[in-house]
């Protein structure tokens, strides 16, 4: 793919805070089209009407087209809209008026919305957020030349012009269990689920305890359902005592297992995954209390759902806040983007990163975001910051 010429921008940052400072700037740059009978929550200001197929949308000499794929009927369709409201709001935020947004819907077929996006003249994609439709995406974006930023967590889909936004539990984890170090943890054990998450936790894990100088005593896997989980805390704390224990899943399945972690001596501590991230009223559980896991801070994004109801008249989605990160940042490239011709796809690899909602981030050459978090730990009134996000990279 071509490249243009790209002038340092390592230290332009697009926080949601200062954005907030900004005047609003009209909605010219936001199209929100979309293929299903269940109207926009909130419709921008603009609408194109999509013509009967096989036609094109007409050329646009002042804005390069920004694809947002993302499900906008069906199941997901909740997730979907909040994640391109989301986008709206900040090219909104930012006036970003070199950048035209349009919306396909991957319910209905992600390659066939793909392929949409590619005749219609989108030099870029957002999205999707499923891993399958990741996979049926990228190889009609490759064939195009067009970058993909989605929105998945699964590693196995990046790479080869596919980045990835989605937070994966290979950061989380090995976040926490350096922090857990250097509070003098030394011994490691792990529970984990029977499944392709609980298999990248539990590499996720060996990796960062060996990263960290320590020693990982067993990982034990476990079934859903209570006793699954109390027969794999059972096997673990037979394996030797450990000096803290990460709990791989969402707070409800790893529950049963807790009173027996807790039983060993001296008593470990709890570590969790980003999974915990999304858990309203998490400390109400005693025995979750003093637990430490890694995510990405929600200062900003608290911000963001106070701008977000206004627009809306609704909260947004936790993950929505990759709809708007991924817009700040080709806001920020399109400085660097000729209009009508190819996004400059390298500037994705800038070593500084970018800056958004969930904080500093930057893609790896695998095409993965490597992200900065925070630690938190678990208290009877919900979570306390331990540790926090770095604000950028080294």
């Amino acid at each position: 793919m071509a490249s243009a010429a790209l002038r340092p921008q390592a230290g332009r940052v697009f926080g949601l805070a200062a954005l907030l400072a900004m005047p609003a700037a009209a909605l010219s740059g936001c199209v929100q089209r979309t293929r299903t009978v269940a109207p926009p929550i909130a419709p921008p200001v603009q609408e194109e009407v999509r013509p009967a197929p096989p036609s094109r949308l007409p050329a646009d000499e002042t804005r390069n087209r920004v694809a947002v794929l993302v499900p906008l009927s069906g199941g997901n369709a909740a997730l979907g809209q909040s994640i391109l409201n989301s986008a709206n709001l900040a090219l909104l935020d930012t006036g970003g008026q070199r950048i035209r947004i349009t919306a396909y819907d991957t319910a209905a077929g992600a390659a066939a919305a793909a392929n949409d996006a590619v005749a219609e003249g989108n030099g870029l994609i957002l999205g999707p957020l499923l891993a399958e439709d990741v996979r049926a995406v990228a190889p009609v974006a490759r064939h195009a030349g067009l970058p993909v930023i989605a929105f998945s967590n699964d590693v196995s889909v990046a790479g080869d012009g596919v980045y990835l936004m989605g937070f994966t539990p290979a950061q989380s984890i090995q976040r926490v269990v350096s922090y857990a170090h250097a509070q003098g943890a030394n011994r490691f054990g792990a529970l984990v689920p029977t499944s392709v998450y609980g298999e990248r936790a539990a590499r996720a894990m060996n990796a960062a305890v060996e990263g960290a100088g320590g020693r990982l005593v067993g990982v034990q896997t476990f079934d859903p359902g209570p006793a699954g989980a109390r027969g794999a805390a059972t096997r673990l704390v037979a394996q030797g005592a450990t000096d803290a224990v990460l709990l791989a899943d969402v707070p409800r399945m790893v529950l049963p297992a807790v009173p027996i972690v807790r039983q060993s001596s001296p008593q470990p501590r709890l570590l969790a995954t980003e999974r915990w991230a999304t858990e309203s009223n998490i400390g109400a559980n005693v025995g979750l209390r003093g637990a430490w896991f890694a995510a990405p801070s929600d200062g900003l994004f608290n911000q963001l759902r106070t701008r977000y109801r206004a627009r809306y008249n609704s909260a947004p989605y936790r993950l929505a806040s990759m709809g708007y990160d991924a817009v700040l940042l080709v806001v920020r490239v399109a400085a660097d983007w000729p209009i009508g011709r190819p996004f400059p796809a390298r500037a994705l690899r800038d070593p500084g990163g970018f800056t958004g909602v969930d904080g500093a981030f930057r893609f790896g050459r695998d095409g993965i975001a490597e992200r900065a978090l925070e630690v938190r730990e678990v208290n009877a009134t919900g979570t306390t910051t331990v540790s926090p996000a770095p604000r950028g990279f080294n």
